[in-house]
């Protein structure tokens, strides 16, 4: 009996020491955050697109909500490319493909999506869906005049893309994926497995916060971002140190029903298919190599590239090279 009390005891103490930890977390994170919403404030000051510059830092309105975005060439008569990034980013990632693009006469938007747009950021998990996701490219899309462009997308912006690109065929003409492959590749492939590990962690509301949040955001600072360029850093550092802005994020996982349904459709039109040979899947790559030419088949590229997850960053000029050149081979006409 004294041996069971003390166990209790024991287990008690340990949940008693676990909670006060996370209270001291929420109570720092909470401390941290900007409450003056200072990213917010610079959002609402950007210009409208409509009569605003081609080229900088723009609003666009679309389904409406106000998307914070990057443009170039928009002046020019050339094929329209748009870029989505990922997690937990900013269109602030492709500035080295908008310059290089916008160059070689495309018309460029980056804009940030749904939650990370500070003017785009509706509350509930619901409205984080992968098809409230595309709806919000091609209305994007709509609002700048483009009838057809090419994409390219990272990380959850390529899951974004291979939606785009497999939902609407008469509006994507290429599309270009970084990191992640086809969504039904990644399914067929873990059919046997579960949710990810991290992926069940983001989904845990308030919980994932506290933890990312916590010490002025010093995990993501010397984690995650470790290898940003000090701009992205600034700017990432600067977004989710607004309340708000992190749940957003996380919003995307949470919006995942238990039994994902199929993500994307099939993609006929040409694709390119960038990954760094030191990320660190939650998938086989042999196996999704082998499913990925059904759910794929028009032109197909795959490029291996030295880099982790962050490839962009890791290897800019290769990335931007290998990009250029996917969309230059489909010819100057985007109709």
């Amino acid at each position: 009996m004294g041996l069971r009390c003390r166990l209790r005891n024991i287990m008690l103490t340990a949940v008693a020491l676990i909670t006060l930890a996370l209270v001291v977390l929420l109570v720092s994170s909470r401390l941290s955050l900007d409450a003056d919403y200072r990213y917010t404030q610079a959002a609402e000051r950007l210009p409208v697109l409509t009569g605003g510059p081609p080229t900088g830092l723009v609003q666009i309105r679309a389904r409406g909500m106000s998307f914070r975005a990057r443009v170039a060439g928009l002046d020019g008569q050339g094929p329209a490319l748009i870029l989505l990034h990922g997690f937990p980013e900013t269109s602030i990632m492709w500035a080295p493909l908008i310059t290089s693009a916008a160059n070689a006469g495309f018309r460029v938007v980056a804009f940030d999506q749904r939650g990370y747009s500070p003017l785009a950021r509706p509350t509930g998990t619901e409205a984080y869906r992968v098809s409230e996701l595309t709806e919000d490219v091609l209305a994007v899309a709509d609002a700048v005049g483009f009838d057809r462009f090419d994409l390219v997308g990272h990380d959850w912006g390529a899951i974004v893309g291979w939606a785009t690109t497999g939902q609407a065929p008469e509006k994507v003409r290429s599309f270009a994926a970084l990191s992640i492959p086809h969504p039904s590749a990644i399914q067929v492939a873990n059919k046997d497995r579960g949710m990810p590990a991290y992926m069940q962690f983001f989904r845990m509301s308030g919980i994932a916060e506290t933890f990312f949040t916590a010490g002025k955001l010093t995990l993501m600072r010397n984690g995650l971002y470790a290898s940003m360029p000090p701009e992205q850093l600034n700017e990432y550092l600067s977004l989710f140190s607004e309340p708000g802005a992190l749940q957003a994020a996380f919003n995307w996982y949470r919006a995942i029903p238990p039994i994902p349904p199929v993500i994307a459709e099939t993609v006929t039109q040409p694709v390119l298919y960038l990954f760094g040979s030191r990320d660190l899947p939650v998938w086989t790559r042999a196996q999704v190599r082998e499913e990925q030419p059904q759910f794929a088949t028009g032109t197909y590229r795959e490029v291996e590239l030295d880099a982790g997850h962050w490839l962009i960053q890791e290897q800019p000029e290769a990335v931007v090279e290998e990009i250029m050149s996917h969309l230059e081979s489909l010819g100057a006409n985007s109709k």
